[in-house]
């Protein structure tokens, strides 16, 4: 059967928990990371985005490690490729850039390995690679996503058509989720475990059901992560109270930070991004859709093999 020569793979952005959905709830973002990538004989990665420079560019770069891991997982040889990079992902801002990055090597294996993975296949294998599988799932299935991940299964569900935009209010500074990992509290009692929970579970219902004023309520209630991390992030209180005074309905880290999201009902986003960059000038307000469609390939040359 003829291999693809050469395709076209786009995986987007993505955030995560939304608030007490701590590492089991994400949402697909239309910022991307693309690679165009054709077989060579060699391992070469290029980029003329000045984020990605200071990456490895052979073999070494972490998708090439990705993509030899997965076809290893599945009992075939990856060979080398020839690839292209842009990305619209900033690094270390809590966008899901590592778990673009585990399903774009996956995308990239699955095509030139020949592995004809299914989506599910490749959200349990990306999932073991990250620990959790809510940036992962958001970036390979689109949308809301809300899944679990236990003794080696991973169960998730997919939701579009939501009303809201969010707006990204970034940061210069980076902070590596290893760091933020390291304040969060070992383990909870059993009132506030529940507490969290239920917390969790009133999000994603109101989120389905529309009512916006409660899941940012809710949003703003977690006990999982936010109370923890909140501190490593000092401007944090005063983006959430400016834009909570200028039509969001909801603001949470994205992820482990530092970014902070602001949700708003659709047609609102570029109103308050506007404002937001005003007031905080030092960093970049984004308007952010949410990707329906998650990791794309499209293969642009075929080959006999």
């Amino acid at each position: 059967m003829p291999l693809p020569n050469r395709v076209n793979i786009r995986v987007p952005a993505s955030t995560a928990n939304l608030g007490p959905g701590f590492d089991s709830m994400g949402l697909a973002l239309d910022l991307y990371i693309t690679l165009e990538a054709e077989s060579s004989d060699r391992w070469e990665f290029v980029s003329d985005d000045e984020e990605l420079k200071g990456l490895p560019t052979n073999e070494q770069h972490f998708i090439a490690q990705i993509a030899v891991k997965t076809a290893e997982q599945f009992d075939k040889v990856m060979p080398p490729c020839r690839v292209k990079m842009k990305s619209e992902i900033p690094l270390a801002r809590g966008l899901g850039s590592s778990a673009s990055a585990i399903v774009a090597g996956i995308e990239l294996a699955d095509t030139f390995a020949d592995l004809r993975l299914t989506k599910q296949e490749k959200l349990l294998f990306a999932t073991g690679i990250e620990g959790h599988p809510d940036n992962v799932g958001a970036s390979l299935y689109g949308g809301l996503v809300v899944g679990c991940y236990n003794h080696k299964e991973v169960e998730m569900l997919s939701f579009s058509d939501l009303a809201i935009e969010t707006v990204a209010v970034i940061p210069k500074e980076i902070l590596l989720t290893k760091d933020s990992r390291g304040v969060l509290p070992a383990s909870f009692s059993r009132n506030d475990a529940v507490q969290a929970s239920a917390t969790a579970n009133l999000l994603v219902a109101a989120l389905l059901s529309k009512q916006w004023a409660l899941a940012g309520k809710m949003m703003e209630q977690d006990l999982f992560h936010q109370p923890y991390r909140k501190p490593l992030i000092s401007f944090y209180q005063k983006i959430q109270q400016f834009a909570k005074e200028n039509g969001a309905f909801g603001v949470a880290l994205s992820g482990a930070g530092p970014t902070i999201l602001c949700f708003t009902e659709k047609g609102q986003g570029e109103c308050l991004s506007a404002m937001l960059q005003s007031a905080f000038p030092d960093m970049t307000a984004k308007t952010l859709n949410i990707d329906y469609v998650g990791s794309s390939v499209q293969e642009v040359e075929k080959c006999v093999k």
